[in-house]
């Protein structure tokens, strides 16, 4: 996900997406090739309680320094945060500076650790722009503004104590996503190119062995340009939207064995203008699908609901349980639906945040205030300000932590 401090809760992780008919056969791309390698050690999936029971303890991070850039937690809550602490000079912008620091949650710590950052100072105006990809307990990528390609990376298997410099080109193809892995794309034929210059995208596995990307070998049929969800979902699901290749409109696509196949359905979109994106959440008794895009009429919004979808047998069929108008709220989504048990189902849109316990065919403005949703494999993270976090993973409990709040930690 790319980032920059200090951060805002913009969905620019949002992945634009559409989607497809069902059952569709998965397309093959060439005879299986020797499988990625795999970290060693436990799986990472949630224990105890399940996949939906409590979420991980967070430590507190109050007092780290700087702004956190960006955040990635592991399974477990361990996790790594990308801080910057920048300095301006009006005068002579020229004269800034930001020193960027890498703070590191080792898995069942109390406290987050400063540790050695791979990253260098930013002089003058430069701003920072930098990836953050954490691949399990330990592990994580950080990569340099792609403005320039091949950029620069460093990996990490040892919760940031070292770093080695790695490859950002595709190291070879997996027939399945690693666990640990995240799901991204790459531009077919020419990586490092950009999605408006890509003729064909394919999907990538980012390895927790090494931080390099491997093509997968199986991708769905969704057109040209697929946009997979990041993370897998609490029961191991993979999710991927995109077009159906018939009739043009939005589809989505599942795989439960690791990427290795997958299963196609289209989406029961209103009438409107292109689909922007769709994103997809599951939840303890349902799927969701947000589906973004203008709609019909009523006033612009920024990252515009146009329809939510829900599925209660996995993806297989779908219901449109909530289309967006003028005087309909909510009309805009920051990031993620929250799913919850029996039909409760939360949205955080531009202002405020609205629920609803009938699966999203009506809502109620909640007080609570607007915030940013994404899915990571501790569950899901709600960023309520710039250092205010909150994770749950059944959408009704939930655990809360600040990172690098500067003087906000001094007066609480």
């Amino acid at each position: 996900m790319r980032v920059s401090a200090p951060r805002t809760p913009a969905p620019l992780r949002a992945l634009v997406a559409l989607l497809l008919a069902w059952p569709l056969a998965a397309c093959t791309e060439g005879p299986d090739p020797a499988p990625d390698p795999r970290p060693s050690g436990a799986s990472e999936r949630p224990h105890g309680d399940g996949a939906f029971g409590d979420p991980p303890p967070v430590a507190d991070g109050a007092a780290l320094p700087g702004r956190v850039a960006d955040l990635g937690l592991a399974a477990d809550g361990s996790g790594f945060a990308l801080l910057a602490d920048c300095v301006g000079d009006p005068a002579r912008p020229e004269n800034g500076f930001c020193r960027q620091r890498v703070a590191v949650l080792d898995r069942g710590a109390d406290r987050w650790e400063l540790r050695a950052s791979p990253l260098p100072e930013l002089r003058g105006t430069e701003g920072v722009s930098a990836l953050l990809s954490v691949l399990g307990p330990g592990r994580a990528l950080i990569e340099e503004g792609r403005a320039e390609w091949p950029g620069r990376g460093w990996f990490t298997a040892d919760g940031g104590r070292s770093w080695r410099q790695t490859d950002p080109r595709p190291a070879g193809r997996t027939p399945e996503v690693p666990e640990g892995a995240l799901l991204t794309t790459e531009c077919a034929g020419d990586p490092g190119a950009p999605a408006e210059r890509c003729a064909r995208e394919a999907l990538v596995a980012l390895s927790p062995h090494d931080g390099r990307r491997r093509t997968l070998v199986r991708r769905p049929s969704l057109g040209a340009h697929p946009r997979p969800e990041a993370v897998a979902e609490p029961d191991g699901s993979w999710w991927v939207t995109g077009e159906d290749p018939a009739t043009g409109g939005p589809a989505v696509a599942v795989s439960r064995d690791a990427g290795r196949g997958w299963t196609v359905s289209r989406l029961p979109s209103p009438a409107g203008g292109p689909v922007r994106a769709v994103r997809v959440v599951a939840g303890p008794d349902a799927v969701y699908a947000a589906e973004l895009g203008d709609p019909a009429d009523g006033e612009a919004v920024l990252n515009p609901l146009r329809a939510l979808h829900r599925s209660r047998d996995g993806g297989r069929t779908w219901q449109r349980t909530w289309t967006a108008g003028a005087e309909r709220e909510p009309r805009s989504l920051e990031g993620l639906p929250v799913p919850g048990p029996g039909g409760r189902v939360e949205i955080a849109a531009q202002l405020s945040g609205h629920r609803s316990l009938d699966g999203g065919r009506t809502f109620r403005e909640t007080d609570d205030g607007s915030a940013y949703v994404r899915r990571t494999p501790a569950g899901l993270l709600r960023e309520r300000s710039r250092c205010r976090y909150e994770l749950t993973r059944d959408g009704v409990r939930w655990t809360e932590f600040r990172l690098a709040c500067g003087d906000d930690a001094a007066a609480s």
